[in-house]
């Protein structure tokens, strides 16, 4: 490495953005490989998502992961979009050359991966989804990826944002149908899998789902990832189902943005280490 060669920059961009565990973990993969990068939080509004854009071009940033709630605004500022984003309609991480910018979703193999490692058959499914955002459209891309004969329902505050995504996964290959998020629990005991895409838990609120509603042997899937254990979480413990945890996808997404920026893979122990530090122990 030569002496005064300048320090490539990364970022994530959203609003709330405090609780982003994003800046450790990847400030943690640069240091362990010796990179002279670094990797900050962002906070961007809905409404200055254009200027912000605009001046992280003009600053020269390498790279930015995107969050709750522009991952699907973003993409009209995208120059060049991957085809997994593309059908997803959602982008989380953007790369940067010459002022060009590159649109990816990693969202999609981040929440497929903690499934896979527990090898998981998802064929015949009857899947609750919570949210129709960007990352539940990235979990619909996901879960119609590959064939699985599934059944997704997915339930959003906005009914007519879930008709929009029930479309899309329709489209896809999957049968999806809309709800309002209000009618959850007369559904969620005969789910399967119950995916909360939703913010809801990041302050510790009161789970949408109670533990009577989840049935015992049903995967409960949340992407909050901190707390690492939310209220869903605990209901589904109590109700004998099996939690996947939000910090799982957090890492599995995290390191596939790493390698599209850096081409170089992540060093996932590092960062999982550097992700599961503050909590000590988990209660897996």
């Amino acid at each position: 490495m030569k002496l005064g060669q300048s320090i490539k920059t990364y970022c994530i961009i959203g609003d709330p953005i405090e609780h982003s565990l994003s800046p450790m973990i990847h400030n943690a993969a640069f240091n362990y490989l010796k990179l002279r990068s670094t990797y900050i939080a962002y906070k961007v509004k809905y409404s200055e998502l254009e200027a912000s854009i605009f001046s992280l071009k003009k600053v020269g940033i390498t790279g930015f992961n995107v969050t709750i709630p522009h991952k699907t605004n973003i993409i009209k500022y995208i120059d060049v979009l991957d085809n997994v984003a593309e059908q997803a309609g959602a982008v989380n991480t953007v790369q940067n050359v010459q002022g060009v910018l590159y649109g990816y979703n990693t969202d999609v193999e981040g929440f497929i991966k903690p499934l896979a490692n527990r090898k998981i058959n998802l064929n015949g499914m009857n899947i609750l989804l919570l949210g129709a955002g960007g990352a539940g459209r990235a979990v619909v891309a996901a879960l119609s990826k590959i064939p699985r004969n599934v059944k997704i329902s997915i339930a959003n505050r906005n009914l007519n944002k879930a008709e929009e995504l029930a479309k899309l996964g329709n489209m896809l290959g999957s049968k999806c149908e809309s709800l309002n998020l209000d009618d959850v629990q007369l559904i969620s005991n005969r789910a399967d899998m119950i995916v909360n895409t939703l913010p809801l838990g990041m302050n510790n609120e009161d789970a949408i789902i109670d533990t009577p509603s989840i049935s015992e042997g049903a995967i409960v899937y949340d992407i909050v990832y901190r707390p690492v254990l939310t209220n869903l979480l605990r209901n589904a413990k109590r109700a004998g189902a099996m939690p996947i945890y939000g910090y799982e996808m957090l890492l599995e997404q995290g390191a596939e943005s790493f390698q599209i920026w850096t081409g170089i893979p992540a060093p996932k122990d590092v960062m999982r280490k550097a992700l599961l530090g503050p909590f000590g122990e988990q209660s897996e």
